[in-house]
């Protein structure tokens, strides 16, 4: 089995109007295919996509080279930018596909590097006031989180074969505590539905005709939503 759709008890549907887009967000470990699977089913299903910003990102090799100096200024970075693309998204109400969603910057990353010494409680602090006072009353919520899951050996493979050498050199733990973190948060997440994708079994690059079936699924799930919406 290729994917599993999750949807907590507690999963309030959001208020839509006939004609809205439908917005999906993709989350998952570093190295797990977020941008090949935005990029791919997002063309796909004909969905407007956006990235995480990497390239030119001002903190990011800095981050690498003494996390405990740059925690906090990539943090706000990254939350600066997605903050920006997901307004975005609720304007132009468009179907889109986002690369990583804005809620793994405080519960996964912000969270890992406070609770491992590489931030300090006042930063983080700041952090998550900052963070909780931008989400409720500015951002859309997604419709459909899209969560990349597969083996701690997977996330280690991928990572290598694409070759950064900012993240080659940061030592094994560092992904494993990510992937750990990745698996207790997403069994509480309850903003939207969650497909579960099996990232030991779906390979975009080298079986490319998985993003058909992928599209085909993904808009049953979101074709249901809408039905049980608007009865």
């Amino acid at each position: 089995m290729l994917t599993k759709l999750i949807v907590h008890d507690d999963y309030i549907p959001k208020d839509r109007k006939s004609g809205d887009g439908f917005f999906i967000t993709i989350s998952g470990n570093v190295g797990a295919g977020k941008s090949t699977f935005t990029e791919v089913v997002g063309n796909a299903m004909n969905f407007n996509t956006s990235f995480e910003k990497v390239i030119g990102n001002p903190y990011l090799e800095d981050f690498y080279e003494d996390q405990t100096r740059w925690s906090f200024h990539l943090q706000l970075y990254f939350l600066s930018q997605r903050f920006q693309d997901q307004k975005r998204i609720g304007i132009l109400n468009e179907n889109h596909i986002q690369d990583r969603s804005i809620y793994e910057d405080v519960e996964i990353f912000a969270k890992s590097l406070y609770e491992n010494g590489k931030m300090s409680q006042r930063d983080f602090d700041t952090y998550s006031e900052l963070f909780y006072c931008m989400m409720t009353p500015y951002l859309v919520k997604p419709d459909l989180m899209i969560y990349l899951d597969g083996s701690i050996d997977t996330i280690l493979n991928r990572i290598n074969q694409r070759g950064r050498d900012m993240e080659k050199k940061i030592p094994k733990e560092y992904w494993i505590d990510l992937h750990n973190r990745y698996k207790k948060w997403i069994s509480s997440y309850n903003q939207s539905p969650v497909l579960v994708v099996d990232i030991d079994k779906v390979d975009l690059l080298k079986n490319p005709n998985q993003a058909d079936v992928l599209a085909k699924e993904i808009k049953n799930i979101l074709q249901n939503q809408q039905q049980i919406i608007a009865g």
